[in-house]
């Protein structure tokens, strides 16, 4: 009977993919890490798992059945929600946790990044609700740690990552959305040398609740007299509770009602009803996007990671109903009277499972990959190319996992039949949760224009070309055993027509027909890397034949036969320049 916590996330799998796989132990090498060792990080990631299992998964259901409420208390909105998100949060940050991969003089444990992902997608996994709320006030510390005034950080950061202050990124308003060159949120200078911003900002996750004694916005806004568009755009922190225990002109005024993801809750906030509230600028003016970008980055792996873990648990939780469900007889039994066999004997279910699998943990893979990407950038030889081969892996690692993630996720509540379906069952929350992961921080379309219009051609196309590198390395090695050849020359053969559709695309002088179907791009660009990735972790198992190293051997062959083929067809429809959605006239639909 396996135990709660090896339903929500496989502690040998993170084992393989940290030590077996990216050599995390290696980093210990360099002066940030040299403090640490694999029995710190062993130390931290049962500590992370510990909390997770006890504080975080038991309200899990709880956070879906009981919503934040808005409520009014003397005239002012507010939100309130159930009693065990708090304890839960304060555990984690008193863990330092919260912390745990930033420099020791910020007051962190300076762990890699990587050992930061791998951490976090317990509490993903356990409950991604109530993580989102220490997952955005980690990133908001981030970005003022590294863009804001030494008096900014002093006054705001320590609360954050001691878990009494809470953090929010405030971009999207009701009449733009995405379209961030169409806020309309002011930020007129005042003589103290302070802001005031007015304006109306949608879809905060966070935006409100009283789970500590502070919330810090940082906030979109144009200064009046700035350029147009987003050359106009500058940040600004806009605290909830101004320093003398007032409360700032920032207001509540709607809650927004999800289908899944309920725990965190989504806010309408209004700025500057009363005059404007109180902003400080970070960085200069005219910066606000890129700066944002820094905290857009950081939430965007995060969400990859989130999507990630939520199909990791979702497959083990339909692994385990497989293994302990009995039903029906193995194909060609004729006794009636033969006693039935669990499912996970049935090929069908056995597809479903290595579907799931080959999704759940080539999506881990992919954003463990990219958070040992920020520690090269950080500290090793070549931060400059692991900068760009990790800015053209991010939308990948948003969306990719946000889609496949999701299906496996559907896989996992087809398993289950129709006890997956319903609310006992925890795999059908699981899907609601994620389906939200397309969406936000970019959807799919966005990180699609992204990669295709951006990353793939920036720096002269050193980031595409540096995943290329990558790639043909572990193709060549795998080249050179004869249990892997077959998928070496699958996956070079793919990646060659991938890198020749990028090119012809490009050359394509019209930009709207280049940038039509950068979904399908996305795709076949994100299958070909899980499918690298698949195949470095069957060199890394070489030589193992124990369940793990078979179950990744396994995997990887069900993504070679069942996945990777679907990269040729996309591949074609792309050269093609196909412009049947250009050519669709909105009045036909």
């Amino acid at each position: 009977m396996p135990q709660a916590r090896d339903l929500i996330l496989s502690r040998r799998e993170l084992e393989f993919l940290l030590y077996d796989w990216l050599d995390v132990t290696a980093l210990t090498a360099r002066p940030r890490f040299a403090a640490h060792s694999r029995e710190t990080f062993d130390a931290v990631l049962e500590l992370a798992a510990d909390i997770a299992t006890e504080k975080f998964a038991p309200h899990n259901k709880r956070n879906d059945a009981e919503e934040p409420r808005f409520v009014t208390t003397d005239g002012v909105g507010r939100v309130e929600l159930h009693d065990e998100v708090a304890p839960a949060l304060r555990a984690a940050a008193e863990a330092g946790l919260l912390s745990a991969t930033m420099d020791e003089q910020a007051g962190g444990l300076q762990l890699p990044y990587v050992v930061g992902v791998a951490l976090q997608a317990w509490f993903h996994a356990a409950n991604v609700g109530t993580w989102a709320y220490a997952m955005l006030t980690v990133a908001n510390a981030n970005l003022l740690l590294a863009h804001a005034a030494p008096e900014l950080v002093d006054a705001y950061v320590p609360a954050m990552l001691e878990g009494r202050a809470h953090g929010t990124m405030c971009l999207s308003e009701p009449q733009a959305g995405s379209s961030l060159a169409d806020i309309t949120t002011r930020a007129e200078p005042a003589p103290d040398g302070t802001y005031r911003v007015t304006g109306t900002k949608m879809w905060i996750s966070g935006g409100d609740h009283e789970l500590g004694e502070n919330i810090v916005h940082l906030v979109l806004a144009k200064v009046p007299g700035g350029p147009a568009g987003v050359r106009g755009i500058s940040l600004f922190l806009v605290p909830k509770i101004l320093p003398d225990g007032t409360r700032n002109d920032v207001a509540l005024t709607g809650v927004n009602h999800k289908m899944g993801y309920r725990g965190t809750v989504n806010t309408l906030l209004s700025f500057g009803e009363s005059g404007g509230a109180v902003g400080h600028l970070v960085g200069a003016e005219g910066r606000g996007l890129a700066l944002m970008f820094h905290m857009m980055n950081e939430a965007r792996v995060g969400v990859g990671a989130g999507a990630a873990a939520l199909a990791c648990t979702g497959y083990l939780k339909s692994l385990d109903y497989a293994r302990g469900r009995p039903q029906g007889r193995p194909a060609g039994a004729k006794d009636p009277s033969a006693p039935m066999v669990p499912i996970v004997r049935h090929a069908d279910v056995r597809r479903m499972l290595l579907a799931q699998k080959a999704y759940a943990e080539g999506a881990l893979a992919l954003v463990l990959y990219c958070g040992r990407l920020v520690d090269e950038e950080r500290t090793g030889p070549d931060p400059e190319g692991a900068h760009l081969l990790l800015e053209t892996l991010t939308p990948i690692a948003k969306s990719w996992p946000s889609q496949w993630g999701l299906e496996a996720n559907a896989l996992a509540i087809q398993v289950q039949g129709g006890y997956g379906y319903t609310r006992e069952y925890d795999v059908e929350q699981h899907y609601r949760d994620n389906r939200l992961n397309p969406i936000h921080e970019g959807t799919h379309g966005i990180q699609a224009a992204d990669l295709l219009g951006r990353k793939v051609v920036m720096a002269g196309g050193a980031g595409f070309a540096a995943l290329c590198d990558r790639v043909r390395d572990t193709v060549a090695r795998a080249g050179e055993d004869g249990g892997t050849a077959d998928e070496a020359a699958q996956l070079g053969a793919a990646l060659d027509r991938l890198v020749e559709v990028t090119g012809l695309l490009h050359d394509h002088p019209d930009v709207e027909a280049r940038l039509a179907n950068a979904g399908v791009y996305l795709e076949a660009a994100g299958h070909v890397v899980v499918a690298w990735l698949w195949l470095d972790q069957v060199l890394a198992a070489a030589g193992r034949e124990d369940d793990l190293a078979r179950g990744k051997r396994a995997a990887a062959r069900f993504f070679f036969r069942f996945e990777l083929p679907k990269v040729g067809p996309w591949l074609e429809l792309l050269a093609s320049l196909d412009r049947t959605t250009l050519d669709t006239d909105p009045d036909w639909l």
